[in-house]
């Protein structure tokens, strides 16, 4: 018999680039490019296939990262992102099988382009008071909802937390914490819906081995550029997300 794993080079043209963004992204730098990891490897296989298969290495990516920033995060917003965070995987599970992944993809494209517009065309002032706390509750919600779906939870709860105006380290310690809470949340609904066959955990096993590779480059990047260039590559990030999520959305 056989090892049941993914055999296709295709696949793995796709994959691997994306496993590897998705490293990155999880050290903070250049966040927002790794809600690209879905679509990309939504070119070989199915979005709920590409999701299942990515459960373990998005595990062993989050401990990385809360081991890399274990002592950064914000303690306090953390304890006000989480709960929604979990309550928008609960509705996730309740309606993944009633809506369509690429319907969900626009939506998420569309809600972060309008940010960045907003961001760009009316940019904020220095004095200007962080968002309202229901707008957060909100975001969060539907960035639980959208990592369910799509492992694409950061740019609704990035929309949010940046204007914030945490440092590159704070930040990216405070989302390795969320996701990792967020990510966890998954495996027993993931389970329930029979999304985490042998096929797709063997196919992630082989995966696995880089992930620590783009948590590396990351982290390494991360902890040495400046706050200017770090929000830039996050908005660029954003940006390309939100383009592809859309451009999904019409598929």
């Amino acid at each position: 018999m056989s090892f049941p794993i993914i055999t296709d080079p295709y696949f793995y043209a796709v994959t691997i680039p994306a496993v590897l963004l998705l490293g990155v992204s999880k050290s903070g730098f250049g966040a927002g490019f790794g809600s690209l990891a879905v679509p990309m490897m939504a070119l070989a296989v199915t979005v709920p296939e590409a999701a299942a298969i990515l459960m373990p290495v998005l595990l062993l990516m989050d401990v990385m990262g809360m081991a890399a920033f274990r002592k950064d995060f914000d303690l306090k917003l953390l304890k006000f992102l989480i709960p929604f965070g979990v309550l928008g995987i609960v509705i996730g599970a309740a309606l993944f099988k009633v809506l369509n992944a690429h319907t969900v993809a626009g939506v998420v494209g569309a809600l972060t382009l309008l940010f960045l517009a907003q961001r760009l065309l009316f940019p904020p002032k220095a004095d200007s008071p962080p968002p309202p706390r229901w707008l957060g509750a909100l975001l969060t919600t539907t960035s639980g909802f959208t990592s369910f779906i799509a492992h694409a939870g950061g740019p609704p709860i990035s929309a949010y937390v940046i204007p914030l105006k945490l440092s590159p380290v704070q930040y990216t310690a405070t989302m390795a914490f969320f996701f990792f809470v967020v990510n966890l949340s998954k495996w027993i609904p993931y389970a329930w819906l029979g999304l985490l066959d042998m096929r797709n955990m063997a196919t992630s096993l082989v995966l696995l081995p880089l992930a620590p590779i783009g948590v590396w480059v990351g982290v390494r990047m991360a902890r040495r550029i400046s706050p200017v260039v770090f929000y830039r590559f996050l908005y660029a990030g954003m940006f390309l997300t939100g383009v592809k999520l859309l451009w999904d959305g019409f598929q």
